[in-house]
């Protein structure tokens, strides 16, 4: 987006070819809303919830989880067609419907993919007041919620990121700002950055705001912003900090963001089992 904020204040790096913000991701072009939304991704759904189950029993694997967008994130692209965009959140939680229902009918996780609710912050402009922001999102959850009233809550979780791109974020909204509004979604899980140098401070969140009965935590304890590979008593220290406030029951250990075209496929690999170790060291010190 080239009216971001934290684009307008790095101008000259978002601009190099060779800073590695971008780290080579292809552009593509992006479509528009010109009518009534409606659901026809059918076929597509079926065949990655089949793919991901033949997969996961050849692994042995009995749990798992296909991510979607979340009506506020699918809502994002230009609106030709709604009066009001919040319209168009409405008529994309009711086309998402069949999307999270169709994951979920097959045992699976449904995790809502849902930018809107932090990334977006920075690519309002000009800035908004944060009460404008909070209720911007309120609006975007109370979608959500209904969306989802009719699946189980305990295979759905909220995912929420200050964008994947490499840049220096410094526009990034703080966590403490959005969590209560975020804390709303009536899901079962909420994952979340933990481990990226803009983001890595706000455990601290956990000590003001209780974890809803019944939820647990996804927190990012290896990122997807940085080649260097955490260590796994890095790893651990950062689960164990989370165990230790909101119960280590609730907490499962996790990636920032997806690593899939952020990273070469061997840094991200190797994050992988920083945090598989790093699990293990905190489970010993834990338990």
């Amino acid at each position: 987006m080239k009216d971001r904020r934290d684009r307008a204040l790095f101008a000259e790096a978002y601009n190099d070819p060779d800073s590695g913000i971008f780290t080579g991701r292809k552009k593509v072009a992006n479509p528009e809303f010109t009518g009534p939304v409606t659901y026809i991704g059918h076929d597509q759904v079926d065949a990655d919830v089949s793919l991901l189950k033949q997969a996961m029993s050849k692994a042995g694997a009995s749990n798992g989880f296909v991510a979607a967008l979340s009506p506020g994130s699918a809502a994002r692209l230009p609106n030709k067609f709604y009066e009001e965009d919040i319209d168009l959140v409405r008529a994309c939680g009711e086309a998402l419907k069949a999307e999270y229902k169709a994951i979920t009918d097959a045992g699976l996780t449904v995790q809502f993919d849902a930018p809107d609710l932090a990334e977006a912050w920075d690519s309002v402009v000009p800035e908004p007041s944060v009460a404008d922001f909070q209720a911007f999102l309120h609006e975007r959850i109370a979608v959500l919620n209904e969306s989802i009233k009719d699946i189980p809550r305990e295979q759905t979780r909220l995912h929420i990121c200050w964008g994947s791109w490499h840049g220096p974020h410094v526009t990034d909204i703080p966590f403490g700002d959005i969590i209560e509004e975020i804390l709303q979604a009536k899901v079962g899980g909420f994952s979340f950055e933990g481990a990226s140098p803009r983001h890595a401070h706000e455990w601290r969140v956990w000590q003001d705001h209780k974890l809803p009965e019944g939820t647990v935590i996804y927190p990012g304890v290896v990122s997807h912003s940085t080649n260097a590979v955490e260590h796994p008593q890095l790893v651990a220290d950062r689960i164990i900090k989370f165990a230790e406030l909101v119960g280590p029951e609730n907490v499962v250990a996790s990636t920032d963001c997806g690593l899939g075209g952020r990273l070469h496929y061997q840094i991200a690999w190797a994050k992988l089992q920083a945090l598989v170790d790093g699990a293990e060291l905190a489970t010993r010190e834990l338990f």
